[in-house]
């Protein structure tokens, strides 16, 4: 006797939409895995693998890493802040001034201040003028990166300050470097907010269809006012950690960053269309675009080589955001 078998209409599909979006969610995981083992192999007599080169790693990306987590909160919401560099830049400037002339509370307090109005006019020309954030944040990378030339005269500001110095980049905590513990604690902070809070509820929602947002009752001129400060105050946090591992500010500190963050952010999960990001996804983006700038010097490719590879790796996050769409 031959035994039927039933086929349940759609329930197939639906099996391999779910293998396929959880093989999109965890991706970037698998690419992290695959880049170490193949960096490992090829560049083990050159010392990828030395504690110190891992090190030196998390040391170069932590500040890739801080701004994108707040760059999650952005794209998730359906905008783009292009400042996050030259933000970086401008507050390692103002950081270091303040620090000269106020201390160590004046110094810290001057660069979230810098950060926090910044991010207000981004937010205020966006959300209550109607500018698209793409534009204000293109011109916000000017105007920041001008105004740190033309505060400093172009010249690097000195920070002599131990207790800012170790605090702020250049300490370790055992052998745990101390942007490692800034990271890790923004990520944190970061996870938590996008997750299991009801502002990340609101951000998602506003970037998963504001329309839909606003008749829910939720403010979503608010929100995108509030995530594209958060950016710019994680911008100015990343300054100051430049400005702490290097013992100076200076205007060309986060140059060119935002393609590194925004990338990051993209590769980890983050659609640039808004409606969903992971801030864990974020991390592991940054650092692996760490590992490829770290696997390309060792390689021994030139300057003009690794920014190549990066517009390669920002072509390939693009790609990767419109099929999860």
């Amino acid at each position: 006797m031959n035994a039927k078998v039933e086929v349940i209409p759609g329930k197939s599909e639906d099996f391999v939409s779910r293998l396929k979006q959880e093989w999109r969610q965890y991706v970037i995981y698998v690419g992290f895995i695959v880049i170490f083992i193949f960096f490992s192999l090829t560049l083990s007599d050159k010392g990828f693998l030395d504690p110190n080169n891992l090190l030196n790693i998390v040391r170069q990306t932590a500040m890739i890493a801080v701004m994108a987590v707040a760059m999650t909160f952005v794209l998730s919401c359906g905008e783009i802040d292009l400042a996050v560099g030259a933000v970086a830049g401008l507050v390692s400037v103002t950081t270091a001034m303040s620090l000269a002339k106020f201390g160590l509370v004046g110094g810290i307090f001057g660069g979230l201040l810098t950060g926090v109005v910044v991010g207000s006019v981004n937010g205020l020309l966006t959300t209550r003028v109607g500018i698209p954030s793409f534009l204000v944040t293109l011109a916000m990378m000017g105007i920041a990166r001008g105004s740190a030339m033309w505060i400093s005269n172009t010249a690097a500001i000195p920070i002599l300050d131990k207790t800012y110095y170790f605090s702020f980049g250049s300490g370790n905590i055992g052998p745990v470097p101390i942007l490692l513990v800034w990271a890790l604690v923004i990520a944190f902070i970061g996870h938590i907010a996008l997750r299991k809070t009801t502002f990340g509820r609101k951000v998602l929602a506003t970037g998963g269809s504001e329309t839909a947002a606003r008749f829910t009752g939720i403010k979503t001129h608010n929100i995108k006012l509030q995530v594209l400060i958060i950016s710019s105050v994680a911008a100015a946090i990343a300054g100051m950690l430049y400005a702490g591992r290097l013992r100076s500010g200076r205007f060309q500190l986060g140059e060119g960053d935002e393609l590194s963050v925004i990338a990051a952010a993209v590769l980890g999960g983050t659609s640039l269309f808004g409606g969903s990001g992971s801030v864990i996804g974020s991390i592991v983006g940054a650092l692996m675009i760490g590992l490829i700038n770290n696997g390309l010097i060792l390689m021994g490719l030139e300057f003009s080589q690794q920014l190549i590879a990066r517009g390669v790796i920002i072509v390939l996050a693009v790609m990767v955001a419109r099929s999860r769409k």
